[in-house]
This record gives C-alpha cells, sequence and structure tokens, in this order.
C-alpha cells in the first residue's frame, strides 16, 4: 500500500535525504587511487553519527556496512573492502540515513582519476537519464511513464537497462510501495498522487542488461563484466510536481562541478 506524506513528514524526510547528501559530498573529495572502500565507509558512519543519523543500511536486511561501495562492473550493493581504488575506476556509492523515524537513500557514481571517455559518457547518460524520470514524477502520471523515460533515453545510446532492481517508495521503511523500474510503458502502473514520496534510481550498464550476483550474496554484476553506472534522488510530489529532497550541490561544490541541473525540481 502506498503511504502519502503530509508535508511536516515531507520536510523531515528532506532532512534525512539531506544528510545522505551531505555524507556523499564528504566522501567526494576523498574518492581517489590508493583509498580504500572500507575507509570511505568508516568516515561516512562516523559522519553520519556525528550529525545525528543512523546509518540507515547497517544492519538492514543483515547488510554488514554503512555504504552500498559497487566499483566498474559492480552494478550495486557492493560490499566495502581493503582493495584501493584505481586510477580510472569509477564507483557507485549508494547511502541512507534513518532520521526522525524516515529515511533517506540516495547515490552517485564517481570518477576516480581519468576515466576513458565510454565510461564517462555512461555516467553522463545515466545521470541524465534520472532528470528525465525525475520529470514524470508528477500527479496523475504513472508508474510506466518514469520508467519509460529512463529506458527511452537510456537505450537510445546502447545501454542496457538493469530489469531485476528498482527504485521504490521511501519512508519510514526503506523500501515502501509502489516499486519503480527503469523500464516501461507509458500509462501503465499505480497513478501518483499529491504527498508521494519516492528513490528514483537509474541502473544502467554499457553493454548487456544482464546481471549476476556474487557469492556474499550482496554484489550485483554485468553479466558481460562492462562498466555501470547508478544515481539515485530522492523526489516528493508537492503542488502536484516533483520536488528534489536530496541533491547532489555536495558532491559538485566539493569537486569544483557548476550545474543548474536540480533549478526545475526545486519547488518550495
Amino acid at each position: 500500500m502506498i503511504k502519502i506524506k503530509t508535508l511536516a513528514e515531507i520536510e523531515l524526510m528532506r532532512e534525512s535525504a539531506l544528510l545522505v547528501s551531505k555524507t556523499l559530498g564528504m566522501i567526494a573529495s576523498e574518492v581517489k587511487p590508493g583509498v580504500t572502500t572500507l575507509y570511505l565507509d568508516k568516515l561516512a558512519e562516523e559522519f553520519i553519527r556525528d550529525h545525528n543519523g543512523i546509518p540507515g543500511f547497517l544492519g538492514l536486511y543483515d547488510f554488514p556496512n554503512t555504504l552500498c561501495m559497487s566499483p566498474n562492473a559492480q552494478v550495486v550493493h557492493g560490499i566495502p573492502n581493503d582493495t584501493p581504488l584505481k586510477e580510472g575506476d569509477i564507483i557507485s556509492v549508494d547511502c541512507g540515513v534513518l532520521m526522525h523515524g524516515f529515511y533517506g537513500d540516495h547515490a552517485y557514481t564517481f570518477e576516480v582519476g581519468e576515466v576513458d571517455a565510454a565510461t564517462k559518457k555512461l555516467l553522463q547518460v545515466t545521470k541524465e537519464s534520472l532528470y528525465e524520470g525525475i520529470r514524470q514524477f508528477k500527479t496523475g502520471n504513472r508508474v510506466g511513464d518514469v520508467g519509460f523515460a529512463i529506458q527511452d533515453y537510456c537505450e537510445k545510446h546502447g545501454y542496457g537497462i538493469v530489469r531485476e532492481l528498482v527504485g521504490h517508495g521511501l519512508g519510514k521503511k526503506m523500501h515502501e510501495d509502489p516499486e519503480m523500474p527503469n523500464y516501461g510503458r507509458k500509462g501503465r502502473g499505480k497513478k501518483f498522487k499529491e504527498g508521494m514520496v519516492v528513490a528514483i534510481e537509474p541502473m544502467v550498464n554499457l553493454g548487456t542488461h544482464k546481471i549476476n550476483q556474487l557469492s556474499d550474496g550482496w554484489t550485483i554484476l554485468t553479466a558481460d563484466r562492462k562498466p555501470s553506472a547508478h544515481f539515485e534522488h530522492d523526489v516528493a510530489i508537492v503542488n502536484g510536481k516533483p520536488e528534489l529532497l536530496s541533491t547532489f550541490k555536495y558532491i559538485y561544490d566539493a569537486l569544483g562541478i557548476t550545474s543548474n541541473e536540480e533549478d526545475a525540481f526545486r519547488n518550495m
């Protein structure tokens, strides 16, 4: 059942989402060759707790860490470890926070040093597809409208859209209704209403859409071992339109990036 949020609850969820955003911003300046994902995970846990939050992933479904850290061909749910990042890697950092009884859930795929042109393009298109999907999250539209927008945008570039993993509703639970696939047909699926909050998160592969799972029971990889990108925002419907609760601003500030991509989704 879809749980509609009040404006007061949406503001509490914004605080949770922004703590995730600030955590990713802190991580951004630390993502570099030679750094281990386990070190970044420790930094994130300390930062979240220092800001009165609880790591949302740690212990959730028995996940062992604060961050999902998924480099290169890993799509999502990678477990932090002692392997140093290398020049030319990419890494999806997915983070959750529980605060005021509500979850925030937010992800960004970082470049490690200089990345090859094909992979850089994959990241660009995947992030652009996120906003294509967000534009369709408004009253009267349906789940399929968001999925179609993401799928259509990415498949025009020849990329594979992961089928088995999807975005989701968000609230007092990390995963609520509705499921938000990154593929679909226009006009199909559950209808969007005022006060809905979801996490929209394209997971897009450079090659095939097919995936495998490692024996650790968590890590998902592309079947052809080509790179995968993952970007995620938390979004509410306010006054009929999509309103971003999370932001990449803190990441961009850390990396010296100028962007106005979020301006159209700041309605309040």
